[in-house]
């Protein structure tokens, strides 16, 4: 368990001092929002009809900008060799990763989001059910992410070709996050959708890790 939490720590620091992890995905999820009222229109009706949908799919595109250096990195300068002869097995390496992603990615996207709420005139009985959606579902973009990162690790500016990867695991979390908001603003009960985004991130925490270490074993031989 140290092992394993020192690496987290170790992730997170290095997203942080390259200025590549979550405040580079911050900058851009907030601009992204930011651009929608200016395309769409300030009509109140219009932008609390898409807000849920605008606030998920800058998430998940914000995501995507740290996702190519979450194993490249090391890969390239060797470090990923000496990780996986340690003691932590690579699924738990994964594991560690995706967490320190989410950590340093999705959890300040979470934190964000009512302020994008508020510009895209969201309801305000639907800020609740968004943060819930979020908590639930952000975790399976960094995990789904990194089976993608991994595939691609070896891919010099594989970056493009992460993403076409990446998009379509992502539609499941997507779809449930924003229904769970669009239900709660038109007066229903959000908790099925927040049931199956959980899921969603359920199945992605137990699958993700060993398809990822799996692509990760290729990569290094």
């Amino acid at each position: 368990m140290s092992a394993f939490l020192a690496l987290i720590r170790r992730d997170l620091a290095l997203a942080f001092r390259i200025g590549g992890g979550g405040l580079l995905s911050l900058g851009f999820f907030l601009l992204a929002a930011l651009l929608i009222p200016l395309g769409v229109g300030p009509e109140g009706a219009a932008l609390a009809r898409i807000a849920a949908g605008v606030v998920w799919v800058c998430a998940l595109l914000a995501c995507l900008l740290s996702l190519d250096r979450l194993f490249q990195a090391d890969l390239e300068d060797g470090s990923l060799d000496q990780l996986a002869l340690g003691p932590l097995p690579l699924e738990a390496i994964v594991l560690a990763k995706a967490g320190a992603h989410w950590i340093a990615t999705g959890l300040p996207l979470t934190l964000a989001a009512p302020v994008i709420g508020v510009m895209l005139n969201l309801a305000p009985e639907a800020f609740l059910p968004l943060l819930a959606a979020l908590l639930i579902g952000a975790p399976a973009l960094s995990l789904a992410g990194a089976v993608g990162a991994a595939l691609t690790a070896g891919v010099r500016r594989g970056g493009l070709l992460l993403s076409v990867l990446v998009l379509p695991l992502y539609v499941p979390t997507l779809i449930f996050g924003a229904q769970a908001a669009d239900r709660a603003a038109t007066g229903l009960d959000p908790t099925p959708a927040l049931a199956f985004l959980g899921a969603v991130t359920a199945l992605a925490a137990g699958i993700s890790p060993f398809a990822a270490a799996a692509a990760l074993r290729v990569n290094l031989r």
